[in-house]
């Protein structure tokens, strides 16, 4: 065993050993597995080894994709036999709402190319002929659906990394992980230390073990899985071909064929956590127990939907743990924080996602940014404020929903409240129908008489619409409060931190007193932030962004920190309100004694607002008059109390996510992950505009920005007015152009303002012309839409700007 490599995974799974082939791949050859017993001795040696490609997230659709893609290419490489069995799939839909969600998942594969297949019950009949249809409304076959060998498989993966130059060390257990003064890492094994630039975490069920001995908490927690292998079956083993893969979410179950049998398998509601508190070093091929009385309602399902079970005989009963991340994603990317240190963890459905997920962090160490969006599976998706007191409950309810219809306005209740603001109590006795972002509760509407607590999960219009409207009309037409807590918030100061931020930051960095918008570029031109930066005086910037994407843009910041600069993450120690309407500047007089009148759009400036040191900026995301009022925490009551006081002949109304997600649509703003994100440039996304092509600094994208500013996108972010029924574009609708897929839509809703249906989408430059007609494919149903360049208001910003 060598002693010193550039590159140090742990852990001998699927995940682990694409990690290291890929690092391979892609020309890194110093670089070595250390495994604690055999490859595949984990979650791998017992897993089912189905693949597929459909999942709500169409990055991780692509990821998927990428992995299936890639077994053909490792048994070229190897030589060796990756058991591939390509037979197809479909998953039922037995009720309204989940062929929703299936004609919306057909939808988005239509841009992405992928060549998936809305069915009719008799012709899923007569492509899975064991399947009972009574019920069923129809289904969605993907050719691309499988299974495979996970043992051949892992060692595929294995034999390709070492003709690549990697080593792999078996029976060898880590047994400390010691960062040295240089950001290298001292691994102590049992066969001796190995000195590593970078370290990867690809232990799985000993993922939380291994992170424990660096000092990092990784949420993710095993759950037991069973799954049932039958005896033989005619069937089956009469049959001309192998019979196709069926998932079937109303029956929590999913079934292939298995040689001469089936195999069928369940996630069912009455789950059980496994090693709470940590993962035995010894366990290793073993399983658990059998406990059939778990899943014995969901067996009596599954002979309703496949009779043929009734008549087979159980031959074996597979119950082993898989490790699960609280939303059910994988970890991996740099673990913020911790310099040289490396997750890919989590990964519970390794033989979909394993390939994408060594691609994703070799492409991440290598090139230092993936080639795609990532944030679905990045560890900084989850801050540090999450406990296992947190995760193990998410992760209950995760498993237990992972066949459930995943809507787009649905909020789980596992775990909540848990963070929580100085407000909680007094809008919640306002009425308020809550949400969350990054485990903070917010607010989505308020409800308000007999109007429900609760806001029906759909993907068409919900009972939050009439809500949603009250509220929108109170801003345009009187004055609205919001609270403020959920944007990410973030000081910076120091004698250079305005020389930092012209490097950090494309955009012009703002004189005191002033605000600027700015984006935020990756090396290769990607957004990666998109960022209001407010100078109070010299040296002692404050930057707003997402809420949720406050630990991913710390890491990179502090990945990038030069001389006298400090960065300090305030998310949740500075708060506020912002209010906006017609009547916001009234309202803000009414409470201080500084000359409001006298700021101009876009100021910045320190303000007592009733008896609380503020700091205010006139500006509003809703595109209207406004002012964002900046606290903390525990002045936060009395602002509110003042505020509320003074506002109440003038109409003031507090207004939810709900409503602000409307208003925004009515100036074509753009929403972080949506319009804005690693998946698109600024050119493309109109942020172009707030780059300071001017200045003098070599800001970090500049040459990829300039590239692309002298050739011209491909393609342009658009707004679209759509003739729809009861259902509004959430995203990755499909756009038709003289009737072929040539866009996608980025989000949209409904303008309660207007009172007209939009969508914001991406379609070829050359496309982009005021009044274009297109169609956007909303539920299995091509609605017609045109593309529109005028604002619904305001159009020319006086009162946003006046």
């Amino acid at each position: 065993m060598k002693t010193h490599t550039q590159v140090c995974v742990i852990g001998g799974g699927v995940v682990g050993c694409s990690v290291l082939y890929h690092l391979t791949k892609l020309g890194w050859s110093d670089v070595m597995l250390i495994e604690r017993s055999e490859l595949t001795s984990g979650s791998t040696w017992h897993a089912a080894g189905g693949f597929h490609t459909l999942n709500g997230d169409t990055n991780m659709a692509a990821l998927q994709g990428y992995t299936i893609g890639l077994y053909k290419e490792l048994e070229q490489i190897t030589g060796m036999n990756c058991g591939l069995h390509h037979v197809g799939g479909i998953t039922l839909a037995d009720t309204p709402e989940r062929f929703d969600m299936l004609k919306a998942e057909r939808a988005k594969h239509r841009y992405m190319g992928l060549d998936t297949e809305i069915l009719g019950p008799d012709e899923i009949k007569e492509r899975a002929e064991l399947v009972n249809i009574d019920g069923i409304l129809g289904g969605l076959y993907d050719p691309l659906d499988g299974h495979l060998d996970p043992s051949g498989t892992t060692h595929a993966y294995a034999r390709a990394a070492r003709m690549g130059g990697a080593e792999i060390v078996l029976h060898n257990r880590v047994l400390e992980t010691n960062q040295r003064t240089d950001g290298t890492w001292e691994v102590v094994t049992e066969k001796g230390t190995v000195i590593a630039e970078h370290l990867v975490n690809a232990a799985g069920l000993w993922a939380r073990e291994v992170g424990a001995m660096a000092g990092i908490y990784f949420p993710l927690h095993p759950m037991e899985h069973q799954y049932l292998v039958t005896d033989e079956i005619p069937e089956i083993y009469e049959r001309g071909t192998e019979f196709p893969h069926v998932i079937d979410p109303g029956g929590e179950s999913y079934l292939r064929q298995e040689g001469r049998g089936l195999c069928i398998g369940f996630y069912e509601k009455p789950c059980e956590p496994w090693a709470v508190d940590g993962t035995p070093w010894e366990f290793g091929h073993e399983l658990l127990p059998d406990k059939l009385d778990k899943v014995e309602a969901s067996i009596e399902f599954a002979y309703r939907r496949f009779p043929v079970l009734e008549r087979a005989g159980v031959k074996t009963v597979i119950n082993g743990p898989f490790t699960f991340a609280p939303d059910g994603n994988p970890l991996v990317g740099p673990v913020p924080g911790v310099r040289n240190y490396w997750s890919a963890c989590a990964v519970m459905a390794g033989f979909s996602q394993g390939g994408g997920v060594g691609l994703t962090l070799a492409q991440w160490m290598i090139e230092g940014e993936p080639a795609q969006n990532s944030f679905a599976l990045d560890c900084a998706r989850f801050g540090n404020w999450i406990t296992p007191g947190y995760t193990r409950p998410k992760v209950i309810e995760n498993y237990q929903n992972r066949f459930s219809v995943t809507y787009p306005n649905q909020e789980l209740p596992a775990a909540r409240p848990f963070k929580t603001t100085p407000m909680y109590d007094i809008f919640d006795g306002m009425g308020a129908v809550w949400g969350q972002q990054f485990g903070l509760e917010v607010v989505n509407y308020f409800a308000e008489g007999d109007e429900p607590r609760y806001e029906t999960p759909s993907f068409r219009r919900s009972n939050a619409f009439a809500a949603t409207a009250r509220e929108v009309m109170a801003v345009r037409n009187g004055v609205g409060i919001n609270e403020l807590q959920n944007f990410g918030k973030f000081k910076v100061t120091g004698t250079d931190a305005r020389a930092w931020l012209n490097r950090i930051m494309a955009g012009r960095i703002p004189a005191p007193g002033r605000v600027a918008l700015t984006p935020m570029l990756s090396p290769k031109g990607k957004l990666i932030g998109d960022f209001t930066v407010s100078c109070l005086r010299e040296g002692a910037f404050n930057l707003t962004a997402s809420y949720g994407s406050q630990a991913y843009h710390l890491r990179w910041f502090l990945q990038n920190l030069q001389g006298d600069v400090q960065v300090e993450n305030v998310s949740d120690t500075r708060t506020g309100f912002q209010i906006a309407g017609p009547k916001a500047a009234e309202l803000l007089a009414r409470c201080t004694r500084a000359d409001v009148a006298a700021m101009r759009f876009m100021d910045v400036q320190p303000m007592v607002v009733g008896m609380a040191d503020c700091v205010v900026q006139r500006l509003s995301y809703t595109g209207d008059l406004g002012y964002e009022i900046y606290c903390d925490p525990i002045s936060q009551r009395a602002l509110w109390a003042v505020l509320w006081a003074a506002g109440q002949d003038l109409g003031l109304r507090p207004f939810g996510m709900r409503a602000m997600m409307s208003l925004r649509l009515d100036k074509f703003f753009g929403a972080w992950l949506r319009e804005f994100s690693p998946d698109y440039t600024a050119a493309e996304t109109g942020l172009d505009r707030f780059i300071a092509f001017g200045k003098p600094d070599d800001f970090i994208g500049r040459a990829a920005a300039e590239a692309e500013r002298q050739k011209g996108p491909a393609r342009r972010l658009c707004a679209f007015e759509v003739d729809a029924e009861d259902a509004d574009v959430i995203a990755h609708e499909p756009i038709w152009i003289d009737g072929a897929v040539r866009g996608f839509c980025t989000s949209g809703g409904y303008s309660h303002w207007a009172q007209k249906s939009i969508a914001q989408g991406l379609i070829p430059a050359d496309l982009a012309q005021d009044g274009l007609s297109v169609e956007i494919e909303i539920l299995g149903q091509r609605r017609p839409a045109r593309l529109i360049t005028e604002q619904l208001f305001d159009a020319g910003d006086t009162r946003m700007r006046g």
